[in-house]
């Protein structure tokens, strides 16, 4: 069996691994690359391989990073099955009808500008390739072991990252690979704690946070409350960026759970997401992937996804009408790393405001303009427009969706004998701290996988 890398290795977006083996080729997610200036032009880039001769792919779950490339690949010529775990089933047309509505919309955008004579924008792909390819996903459980091809056999674990995130197993030719897909943190709202794998021989690990530990998630809540409070004295806004699948629905149950006690009631809510009300339709239909509490509290009142004072806004004039909002508002808009989407629109109006609050709980990456505001930039471009930021700026480290260094190293403990590992989905500085600990704790040297870089099982 042999791994090739050929994404996420040095960087935390655009994943995607071949595996060779049994005489089959299979890839483990086509992920779209982001926040990079060079992003577009490597998601149009050729893949490193012949899309035609891979006869199955495996996806981890519906983050945009780990599936956005995947109409892309059939348009190159994959038509072998696709498959993901139900819940992720459920949730990749929402994320790629999105993802194909932001790529016609951008192309559409370039061609008004254009000047006679230049080239035609197309986009990386349309709305109609993403139905072509819908048709190739084939459901999986969690827990259940399954015949791919002769010689190889996969089973998905709950990685509770988001809803239906998978860690893999994959044996062929006699050998064991796992890749940990994104590892989610022990305790977090609604999901259920990763599950441990005892077994492997070569382990393929993310390692986003790993040259950092999280604070403790009750300090983090509690400075989010304080935030909620100081953004309501100050007569100001409150702007999050996330992610239409997991930190959006993370923040509406903190809303729910501490109703009473942060006084909810008093804001306007705004989930400034065309993809909101089909996410929590897909949330209601697995409720069985929740952990006791999140199970409990949908039943309960208020209910996370139907409060009182949440608005979801659809259309872009809906959108454009939150603007007017001067004080008093909630704002949670797409996309997580502030790197386009909706967000972008209202960080324009607010960024320059002292009493405007700008709460990241998610992962920046580098380039991203999510980044460069956590990074203490004073001036952003926003459209086209350079924008003065004036807001108040918080990190809220302990609602990330991704394991820490701590984590990491304890889910990595949990196996029988400690195998050989490839870090990936982690920037190098993360990953070289993480492979430190490793081979001081465990005596093994971890590989720092790099774009074509090969492995043998």
């Amino acid at each position: 069996m042999r791994v090739h890398f050929h994404g996420a290795a040095g960087e935390v977006t655009g994943s995607m691994h071949l595996v060779e083996a049994a005489g089959r080729r299979i890839l483990i997610d086509c992920g779209l690359v982001q926040g990079s200036p060079e992003a577009d032009a490597r998601n149009f880039a050729s893949f490193p391989f012949d899309a035609a001769k891979i006869d199955a792919l495996i996806l981890s779950h519906a983050h945009i990073d780990h599936v956005g490339r995947v109409p892309r690949l059939t348009l190159a010529g994959f038509a072998g099955p696709i498959y993901t775990q139900h819940a992720s089933a459920d949730l990749l047309p929402i994320m790629l009808m999105d993802s194909a509505s932001l790529q016609e919309n951008d192309a559409e955008r370039t061609n008004r500008k254009r000047k006679p004579g230049q080239p035609k924008a197309v986009p990386l792909y349309t709305k109609e390739d993403v139905r072509d390819t819908l048709a190739q996903v084939r459901a999986l459980p969690y827990g259940t072991r399954v015949k791919l091809f002769d010689g190889v056999e996969i089973t998905l674990r709950d990685a509770g990252h988001i809803l239906g995130s998978a860690i893999i197993e994959l044996w062929a030719e006699g050998k064991k690979l796992v890749f940990s897909g994104d590892l989610g943190m022990k305790g977090t709202p609604i999901l259920r704690d990763p599950e441990q794998v005892e077994e492997a021989d070569l382990l393929l690990m993310e390692s986003t946070y790993g040259n950092r530990n999280h604070r403790q998630r009750s300090e983090t809540v509690q400075e989010l409350g304080e935030i909620l409070d100081s953004a309501w004295r100050d007569g100001g806004n409150v702007l999050i960026p996330a992610f239409a699948v997991g930190r959006t629905q993370e923040m509406l149950y903190w809303f729910a759970r501490h109703w009473s006690d942060w006084d909810m009631a008093r804001w306007r809510i705004h989930l400034d997401s065309p993809m909101a009300n089909r996410v929590v339709q897909v949330y209601d239909k697995h409720h069985e992937l929740f952990d006791a509490e999140a199970r409990a509290l949908w039943r309960g009142t208020p209910n996370p996804f139907r409060l009182p004072n949440l608005r979801v806004t659809e259309t872009a004039e809906e959108s454009m009408a939150i603007n007017r909002i001067h004080s008093g508002a909630i704002i949670i808009a797409g996309n997580g790393m502030a790197s386009g989407g909706r967000i972008l629109h209202h960080m324009r109006q607010n960024l320059p405001k002292r009493q405007t609050r700008m709460v990241f709980v998610g992962y920046q990456a580098e380039g991203t303009i999510g980044r460069r505001l956590v990074d203490g930039a004073r001036w952003v471009r926003i459209h086209g427009h350079d924008v003065r930021v004036n807001a108040h700026r918080h990190t809220v480290g302990g609602l990330s969706a991704h394991a820490d260094q701590q984590a990491l190293l304890e889910w990595y403990a949990g196996f029988s004998v400690p195998p050989p590992l490839a870090l990936v989905h982690g920037e190098d500085l993360a990953r070289e701290a993480l492979a430190g600990e490793i081979s001081e704790r465990f005596g093994v040297q971890a590989v720092l996988a790099r774009p074509e870089m090969q492995q043998d099982v």
